[in-house]
């Protein structure tokens, strides 16, 4: 999507039922460096050319910090994907070989291509596969478009870069549940518009249990309006990864 697209909002709204995040790391608690590898939660990231690095550098830094394994998915697992920033990135694995058994998350990025045709649309399928299955799908920037195509949005609270941008896809039905706020949580899918990646990873974390709640609040005060005052809450809480 285009640079001009862009919200102006601060409000982060989130729907989440209750009892489905999982519980989050405690003080004192088994560090991501002492839990064996083949038990860290994996979190898959969909890659494809022209792939908006970065609107997941803040979740998937700091997940890898907290004990989840991130895998990149890629149409197919043996072609490399340049990113808008102009990284190539060689996928872990096929997006026809991804499993939401195997994953604790599946997070769609902004792209160019969303916007251009429906070469991605293979994504946005896998993204229902996974809501179906009850595994959690966050989507920002131009993935919500192609969300919107396939009809994901239409009947889940969420938002995006605005409303006319999604009131302009094709067979899009959801406006009634548009909401204007930089990120929203509703259930298992995560939304949010394309200046927002802090509060994209807040509202990953806060799905996911990575932190606790007065933590995650110093997170986000930290890195998003750049409070001081919240350092000191997450070295007691986590010394090593704040």
């Amino acid at each position: 999507m285009s640079e001009t697209q862009t919200k102006t909002q601060t409000k982060t709204q989130t729907k989440t039922p209750a009892g489905t995040q999982a519980p989050a790391t405690e003080t004192g608690a088994e560090s991501p460096a002492e839990r064996p590898a083949e038990s860290r939660p994996t979190v898959h990231v969909a890659v494809y050319d022209t792939y908006a690095d970065w609107e997941t550098g803040h979740t998937t830094a700091h997940l890898t910090q907290h004990g989840y394994e991130v895998r990149t998915v890629g149409v197919a697992a043996g072609r490399p994907v340049t990113t808008m920033g102009g990284l190539r990135i060689q996928p872990d694995l096929a997006l026809a070989d991804l499993r939401p058994e195997e994953s604790a998350l599946l997070i769609l990025t902004g792209a160019g291509l969303w916007d251009t045709g429906d070469e991605l649309a293979p994504f946005a399928a896998k993204a229902e596969e996974f809501l179906a299955a009850g595994v959690p799908v966050a989507a920002i920037c131009g993935a919500t478009a192609g969300l919107a195509r396939a009809g994901v949005l239409d009947g889940r609270t969420h938002t995006s870069a605005a409303p006319f941008y999604l009131g302009g896809q094709p067979g899009y039905g959801g406006a009634a549940h548009y909401v204007e706020a930089d990120a929203v949580t509703d259930g298992d899918l995560i939304s949010a518009g394309p200046t927002e990646p802090v509060a994209f990873a807040r509202e990953v974390f806060a799905r996911l249990g990575v932190y606790e709640p007065h933590v995650l609040d110093a997170w986000y005060r930290l890195f998003h309006d750049s409070d001081a005052s919240a350092y000191p809450v997450l070295m007691a809480a986590d010394p090593n990864h704040a």
